[in-house]
């Protein structure tokens, strides 16, 4: 679906972590990996995290998640998401996606706010907004809720890295710059990998020093283990802080890449029954995995037919509200994140898939595609 790609300065980076013995949590990489992430993205500060749900923990926790808070998250998401919000304590609220990005519906959210301010009932402290597969997320009305109402914003950013907005308040920046914080991962299939990993990115001086704070298990700094409160063990190793830095060399090409890929495939697929992914006049998604919406609804069936012929295919996410853990959940209710999972498929999408192979792809699901009607 999505493999990791080590053609660049990987192995001599771990070497240089091996030669000088730093292989855990200190180290040069950890620092120059943070510099020049939050270089590329744009963003003043940026601390490394031992995977992107730690980053989202972290984040969500210095922004003011906690008992007795409520956060709003978007129901089409992978687990994670969530399960962050829950570390914290607080109640999570879960919003139904648009149809035009997949993403969290934020003028329904928007809307809902301002109807339960005006007669003074509760509203969310924070939002989590997520960037599905590689497309940002409309993020304006969620601005609007912080300037009228204070409520802090966390990016989801982990599947779009390198994504931008082109028009609007947030034009020419890249995802998870524009909110409070901004949260990354880089697991083993995200466009660079650093094996497990994740980056908290903000604006703000005072949220970056509690976020590395907590990170490093809230040790005073110059004390002799004195830790003034309950922090975590999410530091990123030097080890794989050498390998984003040799990723983040690598990734203006695989971006260029997956916009490729994402161009073959919607000239391949334009006359199958199916809904190609979205892409908004407004927007430049980085397509991290190239999902379609089947007209015949049987994305299983789908999966079942490309496997048997070699091809890695996979449905997408059950809604979060669909999880036994957040069944009775609030939620702003609406059909599209059930309609994305009933229809969803994502396609192979690594950097490396040849044109050769991406057309047997495209080949092969339309004769699944002709079987199953």
């Amino acid at each position: 679906m999505s493999e990791p790609s080590f053609d660049g300065n990987e192995a001599a980076y771990l070497k240089e972590c091996l030669d000088s013995g730093y292989v855990s949590s200190v180290g040069a990489f950890v620092d120059r990996f943070e510099r020049e992430f939050a270089a590329w993205v744009g963003s003043p500060y940026a601390v490394a995290c031992a995977s992107g749900t730690a980053a989202l923990h972290v984040a969500l926790r210095v922004a003011g998640a906690g008992v007795g808070r409520l956060v709003a998250v978007s129901d089409f998401t992978f687990i994670a998401s969530a399960n962050a919000v829950s570390y914290t304590g607080a109640t999570v609220l879960l919003v139904d996606s648009e149809p035009r990005t997949w993403n969290m519906d934020t003028e329904l959210l928007r809307d809902h706010v301002i109807r339960q301010a005006a007669r003074g009932a509760r509203i969310p402290d924070l939002v989590e907004v997520v960037h599905v597969l590689g497309h940002p997320a409309d993020i304006e009305p969620l601005l609007e809720l912080r300037n009228r109402f204070g409520i802090r914003i966390v990016e989801d950013a982990a599947e779009a890295l390198g994504a931008t907005w082109y028009r609007g308040m947030p034009a020419g920046k890249s995802a998870g710059t524009v909110g409070d914080l901004g949260c990354y991962s880089f697991n083993g299939n995200k466009i660079i990998t650093t094996g497990a990993g994740g980056m908290i990115t903000t604006g703000d001086p005072d949220l970056a020093a509690r976020a590395r704070h907590l990170t490093t298990q809230a040790k005073v700094p110059a004390s002799s283990y004195v830790h003034d409160e309950v922090g975590y063990n999410y530091r990123l190793s030097n080890l794989s802080a050498g390998l984003g830095v040799a990723q983040l060399e690598q990734l203006d090409e695989r971006i260029r890449l997956k916009r490729a890929i994402a161009r073959r495939y919607a000239e391949q697929l334009g006359e199958l029954p199916l809904r190609l992914p979205p892409h908004c006049e407004w927007a430049d998604p980085t397509y991290w995995l190239y999902s379609v919406l089947l007209d015949a609804e049987a994305p299983d069936t789908v999966v079942a037919r490309l496997a048997s012929v070699d091809v890695e295919a996979r449905t997408v996410w059950r809604p979060i509200h669909r999880q036994p853990p957040y069944a009775y959940t609030p939620r702003l209710r609406g059909s599209v994140a059930d309609s994305l999972h009933q229809r969803g498929l994502s396609l192979p999408s690594s950097v490396q898939l040849t044109p050769e192979q991406q057309r047997r792809v495209s080949t092969e699901l339309a004769s699944a595609l002709a079987d199953n009607g």
